[in-house]
Parts: C-alpha cells; sequence; structure tokens
C-alpha cells in the first residue's frame, strides 16, 4: 500500500484502539481524526470501571490534551460533536477476557462493526513475571 494511500485506507472504517491513553494510540487517534475525518468510528478502550470514569479519562487525558489543538482548531465550534460523533470511550482492560467490556450489547456492537484494531496496551508495571 501506498503512504499517498494511507488516509483513504481508513476511510469509512471502524477502529478498536486499546491503550487508548497512552503516548502511541493518542498520537494515532489524532492522525486519523486529523487527515481522515470520514473514518466510520473509533473505539477507544480505556481501562476504567465504568463508563463515567471512561469518558473522564478519554477528556482529561486523550482529546483534552494540547496534541489535539489542530483538530480542535479545524473544527472549531464543532469539534465537540465531531469528537461525539467519531469517538467512543469503552471501560475495559485487555488482561481481562472479552477485553473487559462488561456491556453485552456493546460488545456485540462493535465485535460486528470493527475492520481493524490498532492494539497499543501495555503494562505499566515493571517487574511483573514474563
Amino acid at each position: 500500500m501506498e503512504l499517498e494511500n494511507m488516509p483513504q485506507f481508513f476511510e469509512n472504517k471502524t477502529i478498536l484502539v486499546t491503550g487508548a491513553t497512552g503516548f502511541l494510540a493518542k498520537a494515532f487517534v489524532e492522525k486519523i481524526l486529523r487527515v481522515q475525518p470520514n473514518v466510520k468510528r473509533l473505539y477507544l478502550l480505556i481501562r476504567a470501571s465504568d463508563l463515567a470514569s471512561a469518558t473522564q479519562r478519554l477528556h482529561n487525558e486523550v482529546i483534552g490534551k494540547d496534541l489535539f489543538r489542530v483538530v480542535r482548531e479545524k473544527w472549531g465550534a464543532n469539534f465537540d460533536s465531531f469528537i461525539s460523533e467519531k469517538v467512543i470511550a469503552v471501560p475495559g482492560d485487555v488482561s481481562f477476557e472479552n477485553l473487559g467490556v462488561e456491556d453485552s450489547q456493546r460488545r456485540q456492537d462493535m465485535w460486528k462493526e470493527i475492520d481493524i484494531i490498532l492494539n497499543s496496551a501495555a503494562t505499566t508495571t515493571f517487574d511483573e513475571r514474563l
């Protein structure tokens, strides 16, 4: 695939991003939203116990960062509606069965819709057994 075609590849695709609050995932999400606003949807798996906590982490640790300044400026007053249309916070944890997604309806909808998975989840416990 040619590099010039990369934005077209993501058009109308649904992407699951694990490790969504990490450095690589944030850079990926920002780039997709900036160069391919016609991405269908981004499900961001965020380690959290419930939807409210995941949504708060999404806004505080991802969307609220200066990294998204260009996207924010591009969309202006429509930024929040653009984000709510394209980005969905999903509480979960990759170390659990079904990624720790407890909402069975959300899980079914995701599994049917996802075209691409970007796994950037990691542990930050550096003394774990291998």
